[in-house]
């Protein structure tokens, strides 16, 4: 078991809605407060080499746990399909690289489902995420994230280098990015209805036909999963995160109609892709590897989210 009270530990996108609650969950888990080190990107820009071998060099981590990425939403990816690859890939390339060139002691990279095939059997097993292409509004996005479950599999195998890969399910909780042009369902969903409430709109539109179905973790879960598996886990096969349960968006969308207390009715965009059409994950190696087990019940969460949401806009 990794002692995080004797690490120095860097937690790149430690200042966004994960890396919060991440950087608490470490505090709980022993880590020192002052060994905990959040490179911003005033700081440092991860997407240029030169920038992370200063990080490196100033902060001096034994141990790096990869949150930063460049996502959003459908529409965001379908913006942005460049962007994403290259900032993802460059990011990750550079970190590990580094990482491994300072010997460290455990590099911990924050994958992404989107990195599963479009038609992966549920619920998702680790086995089949090279079993087809993902979806192709993610693709480019989530190819460039699995790409480095590959790099870190060839490090250990040539280099030794301590690196292990997690897929967390979409997060929600308080905190989450609430901009609708940039957030995942959750937060745009209850945006749309808290609104609608406020200003008495009689209907509120939604992407999609609301059929695919989607797995939801609260983020204080995924923290606590995400600080298990780096003190725990040491091997190099990809490691699912989730709650382990699946939800149609039109269900999800009447579920927060109901919590926001909005009256009005649904309008489903059908000329709005949908994405992947089923998101569920098998979470029973997480359990057999380092005992994780998500806790937050569904309604809980949503219910705490609403709350976080609706005090913030008083």
């Amino acid at each position: 078991m990794l002692d995080l009270s004797k690490e120095r530990i860097v937690v790149t996108g430690g200042a966004g809605f994960l890396g919060k609650y991440v950087q608490a969950e470490l505090r709980r888990a022993g880590a020192m407060p002052e060994s905990i080190l959040v490179p911003t990107i005033e700081q440092y820009d991860l997407t240029r080499e030169a920038d992370v071998a200063r990080m490196y060099d100033t902060m001096k981590p034994t141990v790096v746990i990869h949150l930063a990425a460049e996502v959003g939403g459908i529409g965001a990816n379908r913006e942005n399909p460049g962007r994403f690859f290259y900032a993802n890939m460059a990011m990750g390339l550079h970190l590990i690289e580094h990482a491994r060139l300072r010997s460290l002691r455990k590099f911990v990279q924050v994958g992404t489902i989107c990195a599963y095939p479009k038609f992966t059997p549920v619920p998702f097993r680790e086995e089949d995420l090279w079993a087809g292409y993902p979806e192709e509004t993610n693709a480019p996005y989530g190819i460039a994230k699995k790409a480095l479950l590959v790099m870190l599999q060839a490090y250990r195998q040539q280099y030794g280098f301590n690196g292990i890969y997690l897929l967390p399910v979409n997060l929600y909780g308080p905190g989450d990015n609430f901009d609708l042009q940039s957030s995942h369902v959750i937060p745009a969903l209850i945006r749309k209805f808290v609104e609608a409430k406020r200003q008495n709109l009689p209907q509120v539109e939604v992407w999609g036909t609301g059929s695919a179905s989607r797995e939801f973790f609260y983020v204080e879960d995924c923290a606590r999963g995400l600080v298990m598996a780096t003190q725990n886990y040491d091997a190099p096969e990809p490691v699912n995160l989730g709650a382990g349960f699946e939800i149609t968006i039109r269900d999800l969308a009447e579920k927060i109609r109901h919590l926001t207390g909005y009256q009005g009715t649904i309008v489903w965009d059908a000329s709005k892709p949908d994405g992947q059409p089923r998101r569920c994950l098998d979470v029973s190696r997480a359990k057999a590897l380092f005992g994780f087990e998500a806790r937050m019940p569904f309604d809980e969460g949503l219910r705490r989210t609403i709350e976080w949401y609706c005090r913030r806009e008083q």
